[in-house]
């Protein structure tokens, strides 16, 4: 098996490659990287990415047809990676998160690759009343990034055949520690508020929906995708990738962070401007269709594997929004430093 993991110096790739590696382990995976979050490293012995055969760096918006030429399959992880960073940086998002994604698969097809899996996400859904979203449902991306999500989506859908299997991982929202750890996601920022000041401030009333899963969770969902067949749901799959019990209210998720990190204290705005990302989702076709790489951490273990690496590293920053630990701040050093240009290119 030759595996092509894109975007694996970021904050997910070190759960893939320890998983596939766990799957594979006589397989050559290779990682294909820019390398703006290569030096994001939080609590490592070991550089994680030594379990690849090989790591290549470069921008996915220059992949030629070559570079994928003897690969099995390709796991693309590589985008703009949240909605702040969408909004500052709009059209490079659509460059990077959806033409890009679309030409890779077809470069992928044209080289023989048999299976491409997309990090999609449950973002789509934007706001959505009336409860858990099947993947059926209406769509309503609200930001750049969910655009350009479902965007990739439409654009590689008539792609799949008989020979190339499509799979779109409709993943909730990533949390837990890392060999890259980001604090630029709601539970792992709480967790950050706990550790650091014995406060979490939600910046909303804490009532929307928000669906979770862990970044080991997400690897496992991958490590199924690889292998899909099209009797799995087809030669093309859009699927909701995480675990009903994890739809949980913002405040639900401060509460559970409290309990885990005593004396914390949590405060809520409830004169905030209402929150239009919020929606439940269902993920009982994932449940049906991979029964045997079902999400296995729990919440409690997820604030505490942060809490426990946040502390192992001594970890104290109040002011910890502003630090590198975000991902936007490190991009806007880059681009400070005149080590990339506005275009997100290396200079």
């Amino acid at each position: 098996m030759n595996i092509l993991i894109t975007g694996n110096l970021g904050y997910v790739g070190p759960s893939v490659i320890k998983q596939l590696r766990s799957t594979y382990p006589s397989a050559r995976l290779v990682g294909l990287d820019v390398g703006f979050f290569a030096h994001c490293l939080t609590g490592v012995d070991v550089y994680p990415d030594v379990l690849l055969s090989e790591q290549w760096y470069g921008d996915v918006r220059n992949i030629h047809a070559d570079m994928l030429r003897n690969f099995d399959a390709v796991v693309h992880l590589a985008a703009i990676s949240n909605d702040p960073m969408g909004k500052t940086f709009e059209k490079v998002t659509d460059e990077i998160n959806c033409q890009s994604s679309v030409r890779l698969a077809k470069l992928a097809k044209e080289a023989g690759v048999k299976s491409y899996v997309f990090a999609s996400s449950c973002s789509v859904y934007g706001f959505a009343e009336g409860g858990p979203r099947q993947e059926e449902d209406a769509l309503n991306p609200l930001t750049a990034y969910a655009k350009s999500k479902i965007g990739t989506e439409e654009g590689v859908k008539s792609l799949a055949d008989n020979a190339f299997t499509v799979t779109c991982l409709r993943f909730a929202t990533a949390c837990g520690f890392s060999a890259r750890t980001r604090l630029d996601l709601v539970l792992n920022d709480f967790v950050a508020g706990a550790v650091s000041t014995g406060e979490i401030s939600i910046l909303s009333d804490g009532t929307p929906w928000r669906p979770l899963i862990h970044v080991d969770d997400m690897a496992l969902a991958i490590d199924w995708a690889v292998a899909r067949s099209a009797r799995q749901g087809g030669e093309f799959l859009s699927i909701n990738a995480g675990s009903d019990e994890w739809n949980y209210q913002v405040k639900d998720l401060a509460a559970a962070v409290a309990q885990v990190v005593p004396g914390t204290r949590v405060s809520i705005n409830p004169d905030a401007v209402p929150d239009k990302r919020s929606y439940q989702v269902s993920f009982a076709k994932f449940r049906e269709l991979a029964p045997h790489h079902q999400p296995r951490v729990t919440l409690v273990a997820a604030v505490e594997g942060l809490k426990n690496g946040l502390q192992k590293m001594r970890f104290n920053d109040a002011d910890f929004r502003t630090s590198g630990f975000i991902r936007l701040v490190v991009l806007k050093g880059h681009m400070a430093d005149k080590r990339v240009n506005d275009d997100l290119y290396w200079v």
